[in-house]
């Protein structure tokens, strides 16, 4: 299963399980006790908490994709340059040596959205996805100050 695929089946469940958790939190408050209005409310506040952290994360991965489409188009996608074992592995020596660069280029170039893009991809292969994660939206930050610079000029 892709990530895409498992994505979209993973939000399909987590708004099924938001219908049926108000349909328990409606049922709860019409009780009209004390606790049984309390846990209802919580029902309603569970789901919400959810299709929050679903919006962001479409967000975040709109974002990413627009990032990697325009990095595309500039020609300056990062190359796999990674070796890998027999098993088709990342080899940890070859991720960390390219690591090692991406952040010299993030570090050379702190305002350039590009070099925390690579930085990004350089992260995840590496194995250290919440990094990963901070450097992308570090170069969504960075872009969009971009584009509001450009777009006043």
């Amino acid at each position: 299963m892709t990530s895409r695929t498992g994505f979209f089946v993973l939000s399909g469940v987590l708004l099924l399980v938001s219908v049926v958790c108000v349909g328990e939190g409606v049922q709860l408050v019409a009780t009209g006790k004390p606790l049984g209005i309390g846990i209802g409310v919580c029902a309603f506040v569970i789901p919400l908490i959810g299709v929050w952290f679903l919006r962001q994360t479409v967000r975040f991965g709109r974002a990413s994709e627009r990032l990697a489409r325009e990095l595309e188009a500039e020609g300056g996608l990062p190359v796999d340059e990674l070796k890998r074992t027999g098993g088709g592995r990342i080899d940890r020596a070859s991720a960390d040596a390219v690591f090692a660069r991406r952040k010299a280029e993030a570090e050379a170039g702190p305002t350039d959205w590009r070099n925390f893009f690579r930085l990004a991809v350089a992260y995840a292969d590496a194995g250290d996805v919440p990094r990963a994660r901070k450097a992308m939206q570090h170069a969504i930050k960075l872009h969009d100050q971009d584009a509001a610079a450009t777009a006043v000029n």
